[in-house]
């Protein structure tokens, strides 16, 4: 049996820097991971899938260069191979940047191995008791797969699976028409692939309001990527070296598919029944305020606790416990203002409210719109899909929300998120001079468009 301070299962985006924290104020902290330093972000998600985005832009820009009146010469051509060995590039470097830095630390020891409740103080990996008085659940989460007629029986793609791949698909269809497969979709359709995407519900991006989802729809279309909505009836079948894939509009024959139908939290095999730990109908750890599950000195952070999919909310657990554990702060989980952004091209920053959800609120809001081929930067660039929109609250003079499809849209939403965490009214930003020419420059102007909705 060996005693620690703290036992961490998972190295993902929480655990590994409170862990690295505690070490470094002399603690003795054990972390267990049964595969990879860095979670999904480092390994199969952020990292690797924004450098092939970049890789999927840059094929993008030069078909269009002569626009610019950029000629190039002959076909664009795409080589996979430099592609992969890019992403899987940034990924190691990644990697091996979190193992220098544990090596460094001497009271921190990195266990590979499948980590397990023994009870609420003890986890066995690799056949050794581990006890500690205070232990930390971070071990995300995996693709979640649908029990679809056929599917189990072809050879199917995952988001975890597709980034190795190193040709690019003749036809690539993707199940789901979410954050993950938008993406994707738009991604091996800049490569060179035929791209449909196939989506149960009315709407791609559902979480968002009608009129970005239909933009969004309007962006995928531009590229040549065929969109199927209320698609019912899926199933999968072998046809010679190809996948038909039926649903009520038809059969299409696909020589590659991609299911991204969500995901699903890795806590079916921690023995969290054994240390009492409660869990939600879909697996996911359930925690209080301050991250603590329902059992005394065990924590839940990241995906796996169902309070956030991304780096950032999984960074922010680490921040929130950190804090409260050792600077005697009290900082709280519902302080924390949702922010993400879907990284088709052009981008979607979203932070707060929906317009619907501002509305089912029952308050008097305010909404601004302004279309992207009337904000300058992005005529400039020739590149105006999509639109801006804030949503605010009449009586508090609040914003609580806003959604920015758009050239740079993930960067220009920051100055929202700030406002919004500083609680800022929103007749402050109206008269701030901001530099032009950016996308940011229009928040002021948008703050001054606001209007009752109608």
């Amino acid at each position: 049996m060996s005693e620690f301070d703290a036992i961490f299962i998972g190295a993902g985006q929480a655990g590994p820097f409170l862990a690295a924290r505690m070490a470094s104020a002399g603690r003795k902290v054990a972390l267990v991971e049964r595969k990879y330093l860095g979670g999904t972000c480092v390994n199969a998600g952020c990292m690797p899938t924004k450098t092939l985005i970049a890789s999927a832009r840059a094929a993008h820009v030069a078909r269009g260069a002569s626009d610019h009146g950029v000629m190039i010469n002959g076909e664009i051509a795409i080589d996979m191979t430099i592609v992969h060995g890019r992403a899987e590039k940034v990924t190691l470097n990644a990697r091996h940047g979190l193992e220098t830095w544990f090596d460094g630390l001497d009271t921190m020891k990195v266990i590979y191995a499948q980590g397990r409740f023994e009870d609420p103080n003890t986890i066995v990996a690799n056949g050794e008791r581990l006890v500690a008085p205070q232990i930390f659940v971070n071990v995300g989460a995996r693709p979640s797969i649908p029990d679809y007629p056929g599917l189990a029986d072809v050879p199917y793609l995952t988001s975890t699976s597709i980034i190795q791949l190193t040709e690019v698909p003749r036809h690539l269809v993707v199940i789901g028409g979410s954050y993950i497969g938008l993406e994707f979709a738009q991604m091996y359709r800049r490569f060179g692939a035929q791209v449909t995407v196939v989506e149960r519900g009315p709407y791609l991006a559902s979480r968002e309001d009608e009129d970005i989802s239909d933009a969004i729809a309007g962006i995928m279309h531009a590229e040549g990527i065929t969109v199927q909505t209320r698609a019912t009836g899926l199933s999968f079948c072998k046809a010679a070296d190809d996948i038909e894939v039926t649903t009520n509009n038809g059969t299409i024959i696909a020589s590659h598919v991609l299911v991204a139908t969500g995901r699903r939290p890795n806590t079916d095999d921690l023995g969290l029944d054994r240390a009492g730990v409660k869990t939600d109908d879909k697996g996911f750890i359930v925690v209080d305020d301050r991250l603590s599950t329902n059992v005394p000195g065990i924590w839940a952070l990241g995906d796996c606790n169902g309070q956030g999919a991304f780096t950032h909310t999984s960074y922010n657990d680490f921040e929130i416990v950190a804090a409260n554990l050792l600077d005697g702060a009290d900082r709280k989980l519902s302080d924390r203002i949702p922010a993400y952004a879907l990284y088709i091209d052009p981008p979607l920053g979203r932070v707060g409210m929906t317009e619907r959800q501002a509305r089912a609120s029952g308050r008097p809001i305010l909404v601004s719109t302004r279309p992207m081929n009337r904000v300058g930067r992005a005529i400039e660039k020739g590149e105006t899909q999509g639109f801006m929109k804030i949503v605010a609250d009449a009586g508090t003079q609040q914003i609580l929300g806003a959604a920015f499809l758009g050239i740079e849209g993930d960067e220009a939403i920051h100055g929202i998120i700030d406002a919004m965490n500083a609680r800022t009214p929103y007749p402050h930003l109206q008269w701030s001079v901001p530099i032009h020419p950016t996308v940011s420059e229009l928040v002021p102007t948008l703050i001054g468009d606001l209007r009752a909705a109608s």
